[in-house]
């Protein structure tokens, strides 16, 4: 009984020192995709980390990417602020990105007043941008005016949906 113990202590014993003397090849550096924005790292452990680009991650805030209005209104409401702070940081620290403000009204008033009111509501969230760090080269600001809805039911509940300005960033 006692060789028998003997034996697998010694079998474990030789079968952890093993293990224990093979390392796998490091690779501490990082690789990343076009642009610079999704980079993996693997450490020394072997642990691989990733870091996703914010645009493509939902649980970020830049996931958001529309701010709404009341009727006849082109200022940025205070809830939406830390919205479009958060955006400003993004291309102040990203000067490569470039973003397209499209303004957007519902359908009543004309053609011409909504095509302004579009427009100043895309200016709106440029000059935020702005202020927060953003570069006026990475902006893009225009009206669509009532051209591209969102939902197309004549009540509130639609046309409070298209009330906004939409912040579409280009790759």
């Amino acid at each position: 009984m006692k060789k028998y113990t003997l034996l697998i202590l010694l079998l474990v014993t030789g079968a952890l020192t093993a293990c224990g003397t093979t390392k796998p090849p490091q690779n501490t550096g990082a690789s990343s995709e076009q642009g610079g924005q999704t980079s993996a790292t693997t450490s020394a452990t072997g642990s691989e980390s990733v870091t996703v680009d914010p645009l493509k991650d939902p649980n970020s805030p830049l996931a958001k990417r529309s701010v709404y209005y009341p009727l006849d209104v082109a200022v940025v409401q205070q809830a939406d602020r830390p919205l479009i702070a958060a955006h400003a940081h993004y291309l102040a620290t990203h000067p490569g990105v470039k973003v397209r403000l499209e303004g957007n009204c519902d359908e009543r008033g004309s053609n011409e007043y909504n095509l302004a009111l579009g427009q100043r509501r895309a200016n709106g969230v440029k000059q935020l941008l702005i202020a927060g760090g953003a570069s006026p080269d990475q902006i893009d600001a225009v009206s669509n005016g009532e051209e591209k809805p969102r939902l197309t039911c004549h009540a509130e509940r639609c046309w409070k949906v298209n009330r906004r300005t939409d912040l579409i960033y280009s790759e």
